[in-house]
């Protein structure tokens, strides 16, 4: 069973597609960190994120960067948006992010193009959504935890305009799939989020909701 959970950024796609993977005993993979390993890769380099030849020659990182801690930074998330924008790069962690998906007994793909572009045949198909506002307050706690210093209109800002870059990009823009389900989880907590999410795939697999 392959499952495609899309969505924008802090919508909760990510935490979502990790306990669906718990749920159903599958593999899991965080499309949005590959193109972070990218946009961290050129940083190192001091190269520029909005050069298509700079970015995908940063496509060639090493395997090990994807467990740096940070990748899951604000700044390297902007570098990420930027970067994803390049066809190149795409086309370049496509293959990546196939193989993953058609392994024997499936698995959970999270990202922006997974049920359009990169497992347009899944099984279930998710759409994360949430308000510019709820998204900004989920990051900044998240930011605030890490020890991180942001103001709340500086992370809603940062959040409208990697919303644009990924809805306006040529390769690959953030739209829902016809046939996915859109899950709205403004007014819903993680654990009322993900219990959604799963009722969702037992009913579209024609198993049993959860109670």
């Amino acid at each position: 069973m392959i499952i495609a959970v899309d969505g924008p950024t802090a919508s909760g796609k990510g935490t979502i597609a990790k306990a669906l993977a718990r749920r159903f005993g599958l593999p899991h993979l965080d499309t949005g960190l590959l193109y972070r390993a990218v946009g961290y890769q050129v940083s190192l380099y001091e190269g520029d994120p909005d050069n298509p030849a700079e970015a995908l020659a940063a496509t060639n990182f090493p395997d090990e960067l994807l467990g740096h801690p940070e990748l899951r930074s604000e700044a390297t998330g902007g570098l990420a948006s930027r970067v994803s924008v390049h066809p190149g790069v795409r086309k370049a962690l496509l293959e990546r992010q196939q193989k993953f998906a058609g392994q024997p007994g499936g698995a959970v793909l999270d990202g922006r193009d997974i049920g359009t572009v990169i497992a347009p045949n899944a099984d279930v198909k998710l759409f994360v959504t949430a308000s510019v506002e709820a998204r900004a307050r989920r990051r900044w706690q998240e930011m605030h935890d890490r020890g991180e210093s942001h103001t709340l209109l500086e992370i809603e800002d940062d959040l409208r305009r990697r919303d644009e870059r990924d809805r306006t990009r040529a390769a690959a823009p953030l739209v829902v799939p016809e046939d996915a389900f859109v899950l709205d989880t403004t007014e819903l907590d993680k654990d009322a989020s993900i219990a959604a999410a799963i009722d969702v795939v037992l009913q579209a697999t024609g198993q049993q909701p959860c109670p």
